[in-house]
C-alpha cells in the first residue's frame, strides 16, 4: 500500500514531468513578436518582397493567378537538399499546368549564390529574411523547422503547409491537375 507520503512524492514527480513537457514543447515553438501576422491554413499569404540571389526585388503577389508551391530551405539542410531534386522535377511535371515552384533560402545569400552556381534549379530562389520575424514564420512555420512548404491557391490563399521533406505522393496531391 502506498502512505501518505509516497502519494504526496507521486504527485509532484507527475506535476514536474508535466511541466517540464510543456517547457520542452513550448522551447521548440518560436516566439511571434506582438503584432506579427502569421498565415494560418485559409489566410491570404503576406505579399513579401524579397530578394533573388542576384539582389533583385520579387513580391509573392507577382506569382498570383497559378497555384504556388513555396519551398523554404537552406543551402546546411540535408533534407532541404535531399528533396530538392524532386521539387526540379515537380517544376518541370507540373509547370506547364499553371503549377509554380519557389524557393526560400532562409540562408545568408553569398551562400546561396555559390550553391546555385553548382545546383542550377528551374524554379526562382529568394532570399527569406532570417531576422525576427523570419519569412518563414510569417508564413505559418511557428516551429521554424527546415525545410517547410506551403501550398497557395491562385488568389494567394494558403492551401496547405508541410513541416519536414516533401515526398512524390504529396507533391502529386497537392499539384495535379484539376486540384481545387
Amino acid at each position: 500500500m502506498f502512505t501518505r507520503q509516497t502519494w504526496l512524492i507521486l504527485a509532484i514527480a507527475i506535476l514536474a514531468a508535466a511541466a517540464g513537457g510543456w517547457l520542452q514543447h513550448r522551447s521548440r515553438l518560436a516566439h511571434v513578436p506582438a503584432g506579427v501576422q502569421v498565415a494560418n491554413v485559409g489566410d491570404l499569404r503576406p505579399d513579401l518582397a524579397l530578394p533573388d540571389p542576384d539582389g533583385q526585388t520579387h513580391r509573392l503577389s507577382d506569382y498570383s493567378g497559378r497555384r504556388v508551391l513555396l519551398n523554404f530551405w537552406a543551402t546546411w539542410c540535408g533534407p532541404c537538399l535531399d528533396e530538392m531534386p524532386l521539387l526540379d522535377q515537380a517544376q518541370a511535371d507540373y509547370g506547364a499546368g499553371g503549377v509554380r515552384i519557389v524557393g526560400i533560402a532562409m540562408d545568408d545569400p553569398a551562400h546561396v549564390r555559390r550553391f546555385l552556381a553548382a545546383h542550377p534549379l528551374d524554379y526562382p530562389v529568394l532570399i527569406g529574411q532570417l531576422d525576427a520575424p523570419s519569412t518563414s514564420l510569417r508564413l505559418g512555420d511557428t516551429a521554424e523547422v527546415l525545410p517547410y512548404s506551403v501550398l497557395l491557391d491562385a488568389t494567394g490563399r494558403v492551401l496547405a503547409v508541410r513541416r519536414g521533406p516533401l515526398q512524390q505522393a504529396q507533391l502529386h496531391a497537392w499539384l495535379a491537375p484539376g486540384k481545387p
